[in-house]
């Protein structure tokens, strides 16, 4: 199998450093750049052979879904894993070759790659365990979240929550939204239920 040259797209240098330095120790890439602009990744794809494309969906000037749209207009048959802080609520598989989870191990990541790129098959977040994906659900949750889900499940009110944390109900209320969107829950029964078996609560 030859070495695969990759890209990585992301507007967080921590992650684009992070992801590097662990890819970098495997021998069947070759090269690994990164990108934090999306413009001069297109333009780096245009002019060079690459055989996978690592991206994020939420990035500024041009959002993950245009910029695979552009770089697949300009070669149908490049390779998309994206890497995402969350579980996406609708997508399209055929739109792209993998997805996973930011918090994702490494060993899944390359695992990921290889089989896109070697074996010309699909890896998404549906594939790993129940118990990996729990894992990777309870990291994404914030401190300050994780305090919002345990006094929800103690039956406080918004107005209660910011008065004991000190914070504004508008703040609250964010935070509320987010953890519903991270969880892929609708409801604080969902939201409970959830932070049981995630360990939030007892």
């Amino acid at each position: 199998m030859l070495p695969i040259n990759i890209i990585v797209v992301d507007d967080h240098h921590l992650v684009l450093n992070g992801l590097k330095a662990s890819l970098e120790k495997y021998r069947f890439i070759n090269t690994i750049h990164t990108f934090t602009n999306v413009k001069k990744a297109i333009s780096f794809i245009y002019k060079n052979t690459i055989d996978l494309v690592i991206t994020d969906i939420s990035m500024p000037e041009i959002n993950g879904i245009e910029f695979i749209r552009k770089i697949k207009q300009h070669d149908t048959t490049l390779k998309i894993l994206v890497i995402s802080m969350f579980k996406p609520l609708h997508y399209e598989k055929n739109f792209y070759d993998g997805y996973l989870f930011k918090d994702t191990d490494i060993t899944i990541i390359t695992e990921a790659i290889q089989k896109i790129v070697y074996e010309q098959k699909t890896f998404f977040f549906e594939e790993i365990s129940n118990l990996e994906k729990l894992s990777f659900s309870k990291s994404i949750v914030t401190k300050r979240e994780k305090e919002i889900i345990q006094l929800i499940a103690k039956e406080f009110t918004v107005s209660e929550i910011a008065e004991q944390l000190f914070i504004s109900k508008h703040t609250v209320e964010t935070h509320k939204k987010n953890i519903f969107y991270k969880l892929q829950i609708k409801t604080n029964v969902g939201l409970i239920k959830k932070a049981f078996q995630l360990g939030y609560i007892s």
